[in-house]
């Protein structure tokens, strides 16, 4: 909407005609409120119905003044009015403001920059793990597309190399900003921007170039993935590992959506397992939970660790379940313990 106040302008416009005959009316004719207002109206609108009473030679000094000055300006404000209404401004306005408001509520949500093949794809599986997001997105082309599957889609149209933009989709509440422009300067600058208003914020960047990946990891990005790089790896190890890939796939499609992988640091752990061997850590009020992996304080990742893995601080625990199997050690770990 060019102009969220176009409404209000023109709406004040004929509420001021409307005080001004009103006031007028009860001032020199002594009119009660909803006879002058009846004046007012049959006045400016040119109706004509008979006048409430003979007027006196000031009262039709005043209509003549009120007739010139009102008619032409009411007549505009009032076809201005139903063209607000009619070209889907309106419906616009309340539209977005209820995005607003869904954006505001938000809080530890994702944020995707961008809306192609892969930020639809980014979209889907967040909203198959019931992770919040927004999507930015300057063409609405394809998000009326996932709008036609999704109404409740929360989105912004607008430029997202803008720091209004990411403001306005809740940069400083967000836990997370995945960005899959085509375009790699494009990503650099947003990467550099996001990096600016929020130095906690979790950055994963799309990259079509390998060398720009220098450039987004200089520039803040915690992440860089290559799609293209990527796709060829999957289809290269469906031939040598199918089965493998396969599971992976299941894990991580619709299908598999009740199996979840999760990391759990050691910060979360309650201070009775912090320092104990892993096993200590995965017998905790047994829940069904596999541990597939410890990624340790150098931040390299240990497969199938051993039993007596000592899980110091820095360390994470990456678990494999299903989704109530994961909540149900969550719940475990969250709950105080003495």
């Amino acid at each position: 909407m060019k102009n969220p106040f176009s409404l209000l302008y023109w709406f004040g416009i004929i509420l001021i005609i409307m005080l001004i005959g009103t006031a007028g009316f009860m001032i020199i004719e002594h009119y009660d409120f909803l006879s002058a207002l009846y004046m007012t109206v049959i006045t400016v609108t040119t109706i004509g119905y008979t006048e409430v009473h003979p007027l006196s030679a000031d009262g039709k000094i005043f209509n003549i003044i009120l007739i010139i000055g009102s008619f032409s300006t009411f007549t505009y404000a009032l076809a201005k009015l139903t063209q607000y209404m009619a070209s889907g401004d309106m419906t616009n306005y309340f539209k977005n403001r209820k995005l607003m408001q869904d954006i505001a509520s938000l809080n530890n949500h994702v944020i995707i920059c961008g809306f192609g093949r892969n930020g639809q794809q980014t979209a889907r599986t967040l909203k198959a793990h019931k992770v919040k997001f927004v999507v930015v997105e300057n063409n609405m082309n394809p998000v009326n597309q996932l709008l036609a599957e999704d109404p409740s889609l929360i989105y912004i149209n607008k430029d997202a190399t803008e720091d209004e933009t990411l403001v306005a989709a809740g940069i400083e509440k967000a836990r997370a900003m995945i960005i899959t422009l085509p375009n790699d300067s494009d990503n650099v600058f947003i990467v550099l921007s996001a990096r600016s208003l929020n130095h906690e914020i979790q950055i994963i960047s799309r990259a079509s170039q390998s060398n720009s990946i220098p450039k987004l990891k200089k520039a803040g990005a915690d992440n860089i993935i290559m799609p293209d790089k990527i796709g060829g790896m999957h289809m290269a190890t469906l031939v040598s590992k199918p089965d493998v890939v396969e599971f992976i796939d299941y894990l991580s499609g619709e299908e598999g959506e009740g199996i979840s992988m999760e990391s759990v640091g050691y910060e979360k752990l309650p201070h009775a397992l912090r320092g104990q061997p892993l096993k200590l850590v995965m017998d905790w009020k047994k829940t069904g939970v596999n541990c597939i992996g410890v990624k340790n304080i150098e931040g390299k990742f240990i497969i199938n660790p051993p039993q007596d893995t000592i899980i110091s601080a820095g360390m994470k625990v990456i678990i494999l379940g299903t989704k109530e199997q994961i909540q149900a050690m969550k719940l475990n770990i969250d709950q105080p313990h003495t």
